[in-house]
């Protein structure tokens, strides 16, 4: 058994606030590369090099790349065979409370569906917890953007609807988006499950490696298939048309009632911000 004690998890998540809010993965960045060098359109070109100076500005600096600093989501997995010295959820919540303090981002939460009054320190946090094997704590942790959130959904489909009916849910709602999730976005899908189950799934999705592919063999067609397909919507980036309205698309997938073949679509923005921290 190992202990791991909650001022290490309150630094971790502090500092990873922090870190993301103001610096992209360079994988990312280099997409945003690969998408300017092809890019036929000279305003989503032009654009596209104001993300790749924006994102330079925003490192060098030291300050937030975008004003929205996100909602903190938090997946988190434990070990059997860890022992935790206090409460999970308040050493979380301490560390997104002193990281958007310290660096000074914008608290975006509210408290209330309508009262809407600021938390003041952009808590709570959204945690998902997961016990696996082994003596780690391991903890996914992003600021996810509200436009983008804004334009994600869930949709109950048929069986019958098959992979054809999700194909045109993924691409009518990506068209009907159109600028507003700040393309080139990062699409996550969640197939199967139930309706919370396949939301859980498309938002871990979007966590995923940009580098990697899904393991089964159908959903890494689909994933292939749906990439070229949203690029030739031509939305563009920020959704003035061109060659590149999406930078990857991750699917993760679960069993499923024979009924039913739920599909969720989470759509991140150009600013991914997300890590990983192992303890």
């Amino acid at each position: 058994m190992r202990t791991i004690a909650m001022h290490q998890i309150t630094e971790h998540v502090k500092q990873s606030v922090i870190d993301i809010n103001y610096h992209l993965d360079e994988s990312l960045v280099n997409l945003f590369r690969k998408a300017k060098a092809k890019e036929t359109n000279k305003t989503a070109s032009a654009i596209l090099d104001d993300l790749i100076v924006n994102q330079d500005i925003a490192a060098k600096g030291d300050v937030p790349l975008c004003q929205d600093t996100g909602l903190v989501v938090v997946y988190v997995e434990i070990g059997r065979d860890v022992h935790l010295d206090g409460d999970l959820y308040q050493a979380i919540n301490d560390g997104v409370r002193a990281g958007y303090d310290e660096g000074y981002l914008r608290k975006s939460v509210v408290n209330h569906p309508f009262q809407r009054t600021n938390t003041g320190d952009n808590t709570p946090a959204v945690i998902h917890v997961r016990l696996v094997e082994g003596d780690q704590l391991k903890m996914k942790i992003a600021a996810k953007g509200g436009g983008s959130e804004n334009m994600s959904l869930v949709k109950m489909l048929t069986p019958a609807d098959g992979i054809n009916g999700v194909k045109k849910l993924v691409l009518d709602t990506i068209f009907h988006a159109g600028g507003k999730p700040c393309p080139p976005i990062i699409v996550g899908i969640g197939i199967g499950g139930n309706l919370e189950k396949s939301a859980l799934l498309a938002k871990e999705a979007i966590l995923r490696p940009l580098e990697d592919h899904a393991e089964d063999a159908i959903i890494r067609q689909l994933e292939d298939e749906l990439y070229e397909e949203i690029n030739q919507l031509g939305v563009g980036a920020m959704g003035v048309g061109g060659d590149t309205t999406c930078l990857a698309v991750k699917i993760n997938h679960y069993p499923m009632h024979i009924a039913s073949l739920p599909v969720a679509i989470n759509i991140q923005c150009h600013s991914a911000r997300h890590t990983e921290v192992v303890l």
